[in-house]
């Protein structure tokens, strides 16, 4: 057992890190490092982590510095993250691990890159950024002398590629998985059909306190949203209002700061007050239990659902499809389509790394090895790529 491995309270449904179920690889135990904590800093150390500081959240990484990338948004999902994990007495390095490398496997531009890479890879397996985080932490982060990938714990892979829930379900075999899933070799000793651990849903969870309230934040700051239009929203009118009343003489600026503060803790509040309740009922005795519930464990009340949902609503219209926003993507979309049509056809375009790898023009191989250079790139570099690639520059 690890030094610290039981230094901290634990519940007897969180995943304890002395009993986890182990590496594909054996690996001996750290003397100072529980095995989560070990996973959290595989994943921190990552090339793929580094360069989420250069991609797209909702606004392009070089449209201004203030605005969350998906770096600044893992670090505040990981926050959160932390902070319900700890007050429900579930393994905090866990649920961290699970909350920084939740976006490893966005490509640049965000939803927009994944459309299109979704759309060039239709007839070669499908592209899914969740899926994709399974490929980087499994193969494609080449850190070790042992192993392809971060060679991480069970529950950690587990944790990433089931945050959102079961994969395979009554209405979704395993017929209709991508590539990225069935790719990797142990796929199903990951128990598709089951949900993930409480470290896992606290953090999804948390990447939905997160993003709501930064892109409100960011939108407000854009100037694409308009506070008095949100405060007509139940959930932000309420606690807007009660804002103001603590803060009648502030500037708007702090008063949005604060507004976005209390939105936050309130969510937070739900999540730990409904989850309670639900393991309350559940009486699980293990971690196994939560997976076997049936059903999320971690939760938003159904009143804060309703909220969100009119939250998101109102995000939906006014700001992810606001026209600046809307021309930004679709040059986003350009982008990637085109660079993955040229390197599909003509396969010596790219880089040697990637070229050694590749298949034949055209052929499925080659697809997915694009897919993957593509799926790296920061939204600066495939800027770059674009315009070394189809710009002509100086005379030959």
């Amino acid at each position: 057992m690890s030094v610290g491995a039981t230094d901290r309270s634990r519940a007897k449904y969180a995943c304890h890190p002395s009993r986890s179920r182990g590496r594909v690889f054996p690996q001996a135990d750290s003397a100072s490092r529980t095995a989560f904590q070990r996973d959290r800093d595989r994943i921190i150390h990552t090339t793929a982590f580094r360069r989420l500081k250069e991609k797209t959240q909702v606004f392009v990484a070089h449209e201004g510095d203030h605005y969350r990338t998906r770096l600044t948004h893992s670090l505040e999902v990981a926050q959160i993250a932390r902070t319900i994990a700890r007050a429900l007495d579930a393994d905090e390095d866990l649920t961290e691990a699970l909350a920084l490398a939740h976006d490893l496997g966005h490509p640049p531009f965000g939803h927009a890159g994944e459309r299109a890479l979704a759309e060039c890879m239709k007839e070669y397996g499908g592209f899914d950024h969740n899926a994709h985080t399974l490929r980087i932490i499994t193969k494609s982060e080449v850190r070790y002398a042992e192993f392809e990938g971060l060679n991480l714990t069970w529950e950690t892979v587990e944790g990433i590629v089931k945050h959102n829930g079961p994969l395979v379900t009554p209405v979704r075999g395993e017929d209709q998985l991508g590539w990225g899933i069935t790719d990797y070799s142990h796929w199903r000793e990951l128990e598709l059909s089951s949900f993930a651990s409480l470290e896992a849903q606290i953090a999804a969870l948390s990447d939905d306190i997160a993003y709501n309230n930064h892109d409100i934040d960011d939108g407000l700051r854009a100037g694409l949203l308009n506070l008095e239009e949100l405060a007509q929203l139940p959930l932000v009118g309420e606690t807007l209002a009660a804002v103001r009343k603590r803060y009648p003489s502030t500037a708007e600026e702090n008063l949005i700061l604060e507004m976005v503060r209390e939105l936050i803790g309130r969510m937070v509040t739900d999540v730990l007050d409904e989850t309670r309740t639900r393991l309350d009922a559940l009486q699980p005795e293990s971690a196994d239990a939560i997976r076997q519930a049936g059903r999320e464990t971690a939760a938003f009340s159904n009143d804060m659902l309703v909220g969100l949902a009119e939250v998101r609503r109102h995000l939906f219209a006014n700001m992810y499809r606001h026209y600046k926003v809307n021309r930004m993507m679709a040059q986003a979309e350009r982008v990637v389509r085109e660079q993955f049509g040229l390197f599909h056809s003509d396969p010596g375009l790219l880089p040697t790394r990637f070229r050694k790898q590749a298949g034949e023009a055209g052929s499925v191989e080659l697809a997915r090895h694009v897919c993957d250079y593509i799926a790296g790139m920061t939204d600066r570099y495939a800027l770059e790529e674009h315009h070394r690639l189809f710009t002509v520059q100086g005379y030959f």
